[in-house]
């Protein structure tokens, strides 16, 4: 058995792409999108048909519009290949505006629903700020799943718990990323491997505390840098995986065991922690690598919003 299949027995496996013809060879449960692989994709010769429809049938409505629908299209073709859900973004110029937020994502699900999606197969992506996690929760109150993303540290998570949102996606390769930066010359890439990878042991810890307080909200993480990262969260609720890592996995025969279980986690003497917000902000800003990769995240997102509405015109 080789190792993508293997990790299929422990974890749903999600495909990381907005590119939905390199999906039916992995078979992924469900997929998630973001503006920076939306504007990927339509940059490819086979994606550019899509984006030139949706601006000669919608070219008349303002541009914030016009994108909604461009994603929306994107994810009801990954929705025709896929039997799970996908994840579709909300612009991350929102991110610290909570009415215009679930204003945004009702908007997105009214379109799906006009293409006769229904409402359990799409989450809408926020990112973790204070804002944007109140805005999940008033969405998951009306029906409304969200994923929460760009999550990079313990409190987000916390908060995301306490918002009961459907599922949230730290992002393990990030987090290695900037801890590996910090260290320079010290590091020893050995040393931060696989259990130890920093990215790693941020989800082990978000997942143990999330089951063993019984909150309910799904543990999928995100934005793997390699293989050993991905096989040290065997058994994480869903893991989000690049089409080059899932390729990389469907070719090793190495074995593969069940890194975390819920059972396991139950056992686990952990404190149960909660948020107002003034705790959860103080928290955020005492975790330097959380803040920074938070504004980073949303400014890389944005930048690439406003690359694809340049396309757009």
């Amino acid at each position: 058995m080789n190792q993508l299949d293997a990790l299929k027995q422990f974890t749903t496996v999600v495909a990381d792409t907005g590119d939905f013809k390199q999906l039916a060879q992995f078979q992924p449960e469900d997929a998630t999108t973001n503006p920076s692989l939306i504007l990927k994709a339509v940059q490819k010769p086979e994606y550019l048909p899509l984006l030139k429809a949706v601006v000669a049938e919608h070219g008349n409505e303002p541009m914030d519009a016009q994108i909604d629908r461009l994603l929306v299209r994107f994810g009801c073709e990954i929705l025709a290949t896929i039997p799970g859900r996908v994840s579709t973004e909300v612009d991350a110029r929102l991110s610290f505006d909570t009415a215009a937020t679930v204003a945004r994502a009702k908007r997105i699900m009214a379109l799906y629903e006009a293409q006769g999606i229904k409402r359990e197969r799409v989450l809408i992506k926020i990112a973790s700020t204070w804002e944007g996690i109140q805005a999940a929760a008033e969405l998951e109150r009306e029906g409304i799943r969200t994923n929460l993303t760009l999550l990079f540290s313990f409190a987000q998570a916390v908060a995301c718990g306490d918002a009961k949102v459907q599922l949230i996606s730290p992002f393990v390769g990030r987090i290695y990323d900037w801890y590996k930066k910090s260290a320079g010359a010290a590091w020893v890439e050995a040393d931060n491997a696989n259990a130890n990878d920093p990215g790693v042991k941020s989800v082990r810890a978000i997942y143990n505390h999330y089951k063993r307080h019984g909150i309910k909200t799904e543990v999928m993480g995100a934005s793997f840098r390699n293989v050993g990262q991905i096989t040290a969260l065997a058994g994480c609720d869903l893991l989000t995986i690049a089409p080059e890592l899932l390729a990389q996995l469907g070719a090793s025969t190495q074995p593969l065991t069940q890194a975390l279980s819920a059972t396991a986690a139950m056992q686990l003497d952990l404190p149960a922690v909660h948020h107002t917000e003034a705790s959860f902000r103080y928290a955020l800003n005492d975790d330097a690598m959380a803040t920074e990769k938070l504004a980073e995240g949303i400014r890389a997102f944005c930048v690439d919003a406003v690359k694809l509405e340049a396309l757009m015109h």
